[in-house]
């Protein structure tokens, strides 16, 4: 059997050692690094600008209340850079050992079909090879959305992409998108001393998870200085004598805004230009590639995974989807269980959630019961000198189905997975309630919240 895979992003290579292990005969095709987006210009990189601009927070903020005396924190970007980079450098690196153990053949080039049994691929050495298969997986991913405006083309208005490699901290940055990327680049710059202003189209900002965890984040964000305009709409930016200048309109009429930098964060659109996609029949919406069950195209040998199809655009849903799809072609027996897909921001606090939001709940018709659990009750975050946030459980009261989980607070990312696997178990609040939680952890505030479900929390 052989695959072709065009992509090496978190979806593509995950893709590609399974079906290795399987036993086909791979072919993975990436123009570039090894990685994608999360590799290299994503989840990576922010992460290493957000664990440094977090320890500067923690020296100013923190220390004196635990008892170091620091007299003066210092940023040193150019060495940050140079870590962040190593860092990267050092994962992709893993992934090309990780290929060449599972004996699959790597392609530096672009993929181009020339039809559903094969693929043009133009070297980076300008050559031409061809690629036969007898099924393909698409994964070539995404790019950032940069809006139809007046002034997107000016210099100094950036996207995430530029954001993590600028050759110094600007002094102040618009940031055009209150959503999950645009919160961590407020969170990582602001910490690191530049003066931040989000402006956002919708209602909220991170408006995909359950506001009342949200509310931690806003609240941190307003009082480190952050100002936030949601229900605001960017008309233009223009170019004057002391940087650029953002016309935004709202109910509340015209306003202006200065800063050095502008950094568009509105969303990303799959990258599926210059694919071929029209020699094959695959069909595309708005776009994205259209699949059915696990991932298949209605070309039955193609496949499609990732941010090229829309839907969610996580790192950790394209592997599992990389997974499924190459299980299908191999004629194993395999699903995706999407109501367990966790959502991450890696502010501080970190927000994470799985399931469905409270409003969802009610939206679809259930009965919900809830359960919250403050963090300033918990041990744990006392010491740790994090008592913002709360954990809130959405639970069907008919049957005590947990149908959510939300989380603001340290560790959040990480403890999110109880929730997930609680709702891929169809747990009961009563089982989260039943199992013993390490003391002093973090997790306890997940058990404390379970128990405030039924009105009866011990610590609060």
């Amino acid at each position: 059997m052989k695959i072709a895979i065009v992509g090496g992003g978190p979806g593509g290579y995950v893709a590609a050692i399974r079906a290795a292990q399987l036993g086909a005969e791979v072919t993975l095709i990436e123009k570039e690094n090894l990685g994608g987006t999360c590799l290299n210009k994503g989840c990576i990189p922010t992460k290493v600008l957000l664990h440094t601009s977090e320890r500067i927070e923690e020296i100013k903020n923190d220390y004196d209340k635990i008892g170091i005396e620091v007299c003066e924190a210092k940023l040193d970007w150019a060495k940050l850079q140079e870590r962040k980079e190593k860092i990267v450098k050092n994962l992709t690196g893993g992934v090309g050992s990780l290929l060449r153990k599972n004996k699959v053949t790597r392609i530096t080039g672009e993929g181009e079909f020339k039809n559903k049994n094969q693929l043009r691929v133009k070297t980076e050495h300008g050559t031409s090879v061809t690629v036969d298969f007898d099924y393909a997986v698409i994964a070539s991913g995404s790019r950032p959305v940069v809006p139809p405006l007046p002034g997107t083309d000016l210099p100094g208005v950036i996207t995430s992409d530029e954001a993590l490699c600028l050759g110094e901290v600007p002094r102040s940055m618009v940031i055009i998108g209150g959503g999950v990327i645009g919160a961590e680049f407020a969170a990582a710059y602001s910490a690191l001393g530049c003066r931040i202003t989000i402006v956002e189209m919708l209602p909220k900002i991170v408006a995909n998870m359950d506001q009342d965890i949200v509310k931690s984040l806003k609240e941190k964000f307003i009082k480190k200085g952050i100002e936030i305009h949601t229900s605001t709409k960017v008309e233009s930016i223009s170019r004057t004598s002391a940087g650029l200048l953002i016309n935004t309109s709202s109910v509340e009429g015209k306003r202006f805004f200065e800063a050095e930098k502008v950094l568009l964060s509105i969303g990303r659109r799959p990258a599926t230009d210059g694919l071929g996609l029209e020699n094959t029949g695959v069909k595309t919406e708005r776009g994205s590639i259209a699949v059915e069950r696990n991932m298949r195209t209605n070309v039955s040998n193609i496949y499609a995974i990732g941010d090229c199809i829309g839907g969610i655009m996580l790192a950790h849903v394209a592997s599992a989807e990389g997974i499924a799809a190459v299980e299908s072609i191999m004629g194993k027996k395999t699903a995706i269980d999407f109501k367990t897909v966790p959502y991450c921001v890696y502010t501080k606090p970190e927000l994470a959630g799985v399931g469905l939001t409270e409003e969802q709940a009610k939206s679809e018709g259930y009965d919900v019961k809830i359960g919250v659990f403050p963090m300033y009750g918990n041990g744990k975050a006392v010491i740790e000198c994090e008592t913002e946030g709360l954990v809130k459980y959405i639970a069907d009261n008919d049957t005590g189905e947990i149908l959510g989980m939300h989380m603001a607070g340290p560790r959040a990312t990480d403890l999110i997975v109880e929730g997930a696997l609680a709702i891929r178990l169809e747990a009961t609040i009563d089982e989260i309630i039943s199992t013993i939680h390490a003391h002093p952890t973090i997790s306890e505030a997940l058990q404390e919240a379970a128990r405030a479900v039924h009105d009866n929390p011990i610590h609060i």
